[in-house]
C-alpha cells in the first residue's frame, strides 16, 4: 500500500473514532502542556497484549479548540518502522479510542486561549512486557 494511502487511512481511523461515543474527560482543569500530556496519558490504553508489539511507539499530531475539543483531524506522524500492518492498525485504533475517551478536555480559559489551533504532538509508547509463549 503506498504511503499516501496509508497516511490518509490513519487520519480517517483516528477522526472516526475520536468523534464517536461518550467521552470520559478528566475532572481537573488543564492549565499547562504537562497537564495536557498527563491527561492524554491517563486515557491511553494500548491494544490487547496478543495484538501488541513490545516497545511500539506511535505519535499523533492534533489541535484543540479553546474549549478543549479536538479541532480538525488528528494525524499519525510516526510509528515504529518495524511494526507489521496489523500491529499498526491495532495501535491506530488504540490512539483513536484514547482520543475518544479524552474528548473535550477541561481546559482553563487561559490555557484554551493559548492552545487554540496550535499543533501539538504526543507519542504513546507501549512499554509492557509480553508474557513468554
Amino acid at each position: 500500500m503506498p504511503t499516501r494511502v496509508r497516511i490518509a487511512g490513519e487520519m480517517l481511523v483516528i477522526a472516526t473514532l475520536a468523534g464517536s461515543a461518550a467521552a470520559q474527560s478528566p475532572r481537573e482543569p488543564i492549565n499547562t502542556i504537562n497537564e495536557l500530556g498527563a491527561a492524554l496519558q491517563d486515557c491511553w490504553v494500548p491494544p490487547p497484549i496478543e495484538q501488541a508489539r513490545p516497545g511500539m511507539q506511535i505519535t499523533v499530531m492534533m489541535k484543540f479548540k479553546r474549549n478543549g475539543e479536538l479541532f480538525g483531524q488528528p494525524r499519525i506522524t510516526f510509528h515504529s518502522s518495524d511494526a507489521s500492518d496489523v500491529e499498526r492498525a491495532s495501535y491506530q485504533t488504540a490512539v483513536g479510542e484514547t482520543l475518544k475517551r479524552c474528548a473535550s478536555l477541561p481546559f482553563t480559559e487561559a490555557f484554551g486561549n493559548n492552545m487554540a489551533g496550535q499543533p501539538i504532538t504526543m507519542t504513546f509508547v507501549d512499554d509492557r512486557e509480553r508474557p513468554p509463549d
